[in-house]
């Protein structure tokens, strides 16, 4: 068997297993990530077919438990804290087509004056005994298939807390690593406080901000549009794909490895975080920041004459672009939601918009922060 697993990974196997290595390097993946999303709306009665999905799925389950042979990308995947990672993309594939499949249906029978799905089925239960017999046989099957998962899979046990050993790379608990890699782009007190907050924040707020009644109790696309596009944004490609970063492609002190690529620890990559204030004043005027002791505008404090371009961009991006967008994209939101509702949404929707904009900008140009006021441990 190894013999065949060693004969697969030469000739083309290499060039597949190459190029599949240069599309998951940061910059590349995000951009196919946010590409598929974007067809996922666009042509979701055509993929949602149950032929084209089977198809798309087999295909994904074949390179997927095939590079298992891989002994690299067998190395990441087998071990026992990323089981749940192959149970949470498999289950998120299915669940994403059973309601798009659904949202298909629906609009097609909504555009040709039909009733919905819903409509034609009288699934209304009792809650005893159909809906506790349901509930019941779930919970027991939970159970087993929980009990069966942890004899044949080990609990990935370490030794007691040691401080002088630290693993490389330290991860945290599979669900944690979205927030952990948030901590390579913001400080800890945005990372770790200020969005899980927002995300708290703005999941209670959705049901004031949108109160378009369609698409309550039934499946639909075209009726729910900025809803579906803004919550499945944030999910997929803010949480699912962020924790398989944190998976597949965060190896030995943090850095990046393709899925098939060998986690060498003595790997380096030269990253020279810059800020923009080293932009402005280390590059653009060729002098040194300005500090204390060397401040060009002694009347002002020095944090604000260094880090002023910071503000101005920070200022422009929460205050200027909803302005433009309330008279361009979103004028009828505005005209239907009123002032106070639109400056929460569109607050929540600049503020997720963050990430991927400091994500990129840390990719390609190393830049990390906006402002950096390490004096009062505040940085954006």
């Amino acid at each position: 068997m190894d013999s065949i697993l060693a004969a697969a990974g030469t000739g083309p196997f290499d060039a597949i297993k190459h190029a599949v290595n240069a599309a998951t390097r940061p910059q590349w993946f995000i951009t196919i990530s946010v590409t598929v999303f974007v067809l996922m709306f666009l042509l979701y009665k055509v993929w949602t077919k149950p032929a084209i999905f089977t198809a798309i799925f087999l295909l994904f389950c074949i390179g997927y438990f095939g590079s298992t042979g891989d002994a690299s990308f067998r190395s990441i995947v087998a071990k026992p804290d990323n089981v749940p990672i192959t149970m949470m993309v498999i289950s998120v594939m299915l669940c994403i087509w059973l309601a798009f499949r659904r949202a298909a249906l629906n609009d097609t029978r909504i555009a040709a004056g039909l009733p919905l799905v819903e409509e034609d089925k009288d699934d209304k239960v009792l809650v005893w005994p159909d809906l506790v017999y349901t509930e019941l046989i779930c919970l027991v099957l939970a159970t087993a298939g929980l009990i069966v998962w942890a004899i044949v899979s080990k609990a990935p046990l370490e030794q007691p807390a040691n401080p002088g050993y630290a693993p490389n790379p330290a991860k945290a608990p599979w669900y944690f690593l979205g927030l952990q890699e948030m901590l390579v782009y913001f400080d800890p007190w945005m990372a770790g406080v200020v969005y899980p907050g927002l995300i708290i924040l703005g999941l209670c707020a959705m049901p004031y901000i949108d109160t378009n009644p369609k698409g309550n109790g039934y499946f639909t696309v075209r009726e729910r549009p900025f809803a579906l596009v803004t919550f499945l944004f944030g999910f997929l490609i803010l949480w699912v794909v962020l924790i398989f970063f944190g998976t597949f492609l965060r190896g030995p002190n943090w850095s990046f490895f393709g899925p098939y690529e060998f986690w060498d620890p003595h790997k380096s990559e030269a990253l020279n975080n810059i800020d923009v204030s080293n932009v402005v004043w280390n590059k653009l005027l060729g002098r040194a920041r300005p500090t204390m002791d060397n401040n060009p505008v002694p009347f002002l404090p020095f944090w604000i004459v260094r880090e002023w371009v910071g503000f101005l961009l920070v200022g422009a991006y929460l205050f200027l672009v909803p302005v433009i967008l309330r008279a361009t994209v979103f004028r009828r939101m505005y005209e239907n939601m009123g002032a106070i509702r639109y400056v929460i949404m569109v607050t929540l929707l600049l503020l997720m918009a963050l990430m991927p904009i400091k994500m990129v900008l840390r990719w390609l140009f190393n830049l990390k922060y906006f402002i950096y006021l390490p004096e009062f441990n505040a940085n954006l």
